[in-house]
């Protein structure tokens, strides 16, 4: 795939090459292949792309271009055609070309059916999100795409398909976490009002162990349940409060006849084991659930805790929900507010540093925007179970990794040194549910876990992710009640998706 700035370059040549060119039937294909090739760094254009796919209406009809690896459907149009104007079908009915494509699709098996719907005359482009159907297109001029190239990147930005594998991870971590709750909510003496606050912690701390013991964070895979494997039912209350004990105390503190399964636990730290819980007894049920289903037969490591935090929040019964004004919200809806916010800006700008054809001003350039992303804070007054900081937070990292790769490669780095600078402590949140505080809190954790593998992967050496930093920038409180600037007094942006109640 071409960088950013030769797409940019591209994108005017493109532009130029098709001013005033256009005739549906005879140049559609050449458009589009010339789009997707030259633009957008497609290495075989004519195997991305079908074109006059059949679909059976009430009698045979083509659909102009699909791209089904990003599950895209483009209705051509000639040059000077209007894209909103309804046209008069071969069975007498008028329809808008965005309407005729939406016939097309109806047509078309579920798992065939475009995520994105596209509708050109060679000078204009409406993109219709088909999660939002009945929202207003974006439109995109020709004469502009030099500047707007990037809002075309979904043609071949199969980034989506991998977001949909962690949706279905992430989703069948949400069903494994619920079988937990229910097998765990039935020993728990809920006249007690502190029950429902312990199992919730006891959720957030198994799902984290999980995670840990796969994610390699602990030091061995399956350290975790191998622990639990040796207790019978009846034990196993007792020794999961040893362990939660043991990860809570420093190793120098602990005691030197611990045993060696127990001490072999790296000392967690960052209050996640430090609150004293009631636990109650386990059934052969709840220990069937823990080691088998949500540990052997799950690995936790390949969840999104973006998507997860979501699906953890929806353990909570829909009352309270719904008394909160919960709502989550998807990655792609995420993007729609912190990419032109300020997302497009950081990448035009990391794109822009990349082409400086000086090496020592290309690095300190680099070395600048590090400092920059290191440098912004984000507050999210209504931030449920995290879902807008956490992607935030993967969006700069993912950022600040390409940066690393590129000073790695211009300069040596200390082969033991820390070359991370953006941090979870950059990003602040209000919320009124204390369940979901623990879980937004967990779930930039565990962000912090995946990107910092991810640095190791170009620096070739290990980062120490344990023991974790004591992280108190998530506020349980009624947003409407409190002073933001107390717990975040110089935001540079603000984000999220506020509670609503219908």
């Amino acid at each position: 795939m071409n960088t950013e700035k030769q797409q940019r370059q591209a994108a005017i040549e493109f532009a130029k090459r098709w001013h005033g060119r256009g005739y549906e039937k005879g140049e559609s294909q050449r458009y589009w292949l010339d789009l997707l090739g030259n633009v957008y760094g497609v290495p075989n254009p004519t195997e991305w792309v079908e074109f006059e796919d059949k679909v059976q209406l009430d009698s045979t009809s083509f659909i102009d271009v699909m791209i089904p690896a990003t599950h895209v459907m483009i209705e051509q149009k000639s040059l000077g055609k209007d894209l909103r104007k309804p046209i008069r079908q071969s069975d007498g009915t008028m329809l808008t070309p965005f309407q005729q494509a939406q016939r097309y699709s109806a047509a078309l098996p579920y798992s065939q059916r475009p995520r994105w719907i596209v509708t050109c005359n060679f000078a204009e482009i409406d993109v219709y999100d088909m999660e939002n159907p009945n929202s207003e297109p974006q439109h995109i001029a020709l004469i502009n795409l030099g500047d707007d190239y990037y809002r075309l990147q979904f043609l071949v930005d199969t980034g989506s398909v991998h977001i949909n594998k962690e949706m279905e991870v992430s989703m069948q971590a949400g069903e494994i976490v619920g079988r937990m709750y229910d097998a765990l909510i039935k020993e728990y003496d809920l006249t007690d009002p502190r029950s429902m606050r312990y199992l919730n912690i006891l959720c957030v701390r198994l799902v984290f162990c999980l995670y840990a013991e796969d994610a390699g964070i602990f030091g061995r895979h399956d350290m975790f349940h191998d622990y639990l494997d040796r207790y019978e039912a009846a034990d196993m209350r007792d020794a999961l409060l040893r362990v939660f004990d043991t990860l809570n105390t420093p190793v120098e503190r602990r005691s030197k006849y611990l045993r060696p399964d127990l001490a072999a636990f790296p000392y967690t730290n960052g209050g996640l084991f430090a609150e004293q819980i009631d636990v109650p007894p386990f059934t052969e049920e709840m220990r069937h659930v823990l080691l088998q289903h949500a540990s052997l037969d799950f690995d936790w490591s390949q969840i999104s805790p973006t998507i997860f935090g979501g699906v953890f929040e929806s353990t909570l019964n829909a009352v309270t929900r719904r008394s909160g004004g919960m709502h989550y919200t998807s990655i792609e809806n995420i993007h729609k507010v912190i990419d032109p916010l300020f997302l497009d800006g950081l990448k035009r700008k990391l794109a822009d540093i990349t082409d400086e054809p000086v090496f020592k001003r290309r690095l300190k350039a680099l070395h600048e925007f590090q400092d920059q992303l290191a440098s912004l804070v984000f507050l999210d007054p209504a931030c449920g179970s995290g879902n807008f900081l956490t992607e935030t937070y993967l969006s700069l990292r993912r950022l600040e990794n390409q940066v690393i790769k590129l000073i790695y490669n211009m300069e040596p780095l200390d082969a033991f040194a820390n070359p991370i600078k953006v941090s979870i402590n950059q990003f602040y949140g209000i919320e009124i549910n204390d369940f979901a505080v623990t879980v937004a809190t967990t779930a930039l954790w565990i962000s912090e876990s995946q990107m910092m593998a991810e640095t190791e992967s170009i620096i070739h050496h290990d980062i120490d992710f344990l023991p974790l930093h004591s992280y108190a920038n998530i506020h349980e409180g009624n947003a409407l009640h409190m002073d933001w600037r107390h717990v975040c007094p110089h935001p540079d942006y603000i984000i999220g998706n506020p509670p609503f109640v219908g």
